[in-house]
């Protein structure tokens, strides 16, 4: 699969002459290779490329070395959305959902009453952090809007879209002071700036980041600054899924095995690829001989 940089990245910019910084992000090739791997219903597969925008846009302004992990849950038709995203810019992300009560013109709410947004990084080195919000939007860039201005008191705004393979997403965020000391001109600066993002149109998404700056912004000195590529990739492996049956114990381990008529299969929520072990191959990883000779694994 393409992991081209001109089709898979987030690219930021800066106002000169304002307290106001921004991102883009573009997703096709990622978005796709997670469609390619579950059916989902449209209004699922359109939260989760929104989540993946939304994924891309923090793991470009936060700039970590670790794991940024997003997770949407309620007691709804979807009960859950999850996207992971590493500080190497590799992402990928999964659904949960019934799709016998899932309408095609479902909103967020009827789709995940009562739901929360769970937002967790966790770095190489350092302390892990974990915020929650209630998912109070009327659809996900409200929701991530609002997260930022409870948690970290920034103004921030998210602007999110998901279509035909290809997701899209904007970050506003406003700067600590520095090119505007005055308060009344700091505020009437950000409203200006998250005024003409918002007469942005969904047939916009599709121009490239140069082109639609100049549209929203042809009046103010901005920076575009190069892009940072990101891919899809699946941390799953064969060695994991050893160490789950492994982390069962000996005995219940080699009673799943004969549960499951002399094979476990473990199957990776994410990309789909499955993992079969057999009764010997449970005894090697007791022995301490890994899964380099096992059985062989079948996608």
């Amino acid at each position: 699969m393409s992991d081209m940089p001109d089709t898979d990245f987030t690219q930021r910019f800066i106002f000169d002459e304002r307290d106001v910084r921004g991102e883009w992000v573009a997703l096709d090739a990622s978005y796709t290779a997670v469609l390619d791997r579950h059916p989902y219903p449209q209004p699922v597969a359109t939260l989760l490329g929104e989540l993946m925008a939304a994924t891309s846009l923090l793991v470009g302004a936060l700039k970590f070395d670790g794991l940024l992990i997003l997770q949407a849950r309620s007691q709804g038709p979807i009960p859950l959305l999850m996207v992971e995203c590493s500080g190497d810019r590799e992402i990928r992300g999964m659904a949960r959902y019934e799709a016998e009560q899932i309408s095609d013109d479902a909103t967020l709410e009827q789709l995940m009453p009562g739901g929360h947004l769970t937002l967790t990084i966790d770095p190489i080195k350092g302390q892990r952090y974990q915020g929650t919000v209630d998912l109070d939007g009327a659809n996900l860039s409200e929701c991530f809007t609002n997260y930022f201005v409870q948690s970290q008191q920034l103004n921030t705004r998210f602007w999110l879209d998901a279509k035909d393979g290809k997701a899209r997403g904007l970050l506003l965020q406003q700067l600590p002071r520095d090119r505007q000391p005055d308060d009344e001109e700091r505020e009437e600066s950000w409203q200006h700036v998250v005024a003409l993002a918002g007469t942005l149109k969904p047939e916009e998404w599709a121009l490239d980041n140069e082109t639609l700056l100049h549209r929203l912004y042809h009046e103010d000195a901005v920076r575009l600054f190069d892009i940072q590529p990101l891919k899809f990739s699946c941390s799953c492996s064969r060695e994991r899924s050893g160490n789950a049956l492994v982390s069962l114990g000996e005995q219940d381990a080699k009673a799943l095995v004969e549960e499951c008529n002399g094979q476990v299969e473990i199957d990776c929520q994410f990309c789909n690829e499955r993992y079969f072990f057999d009764a010997t191959d449970v005894a090697q990883l007791f022995a301490g001989g890994g899964t380099d000779a096992a059985s062989d694994t079948r996608h």
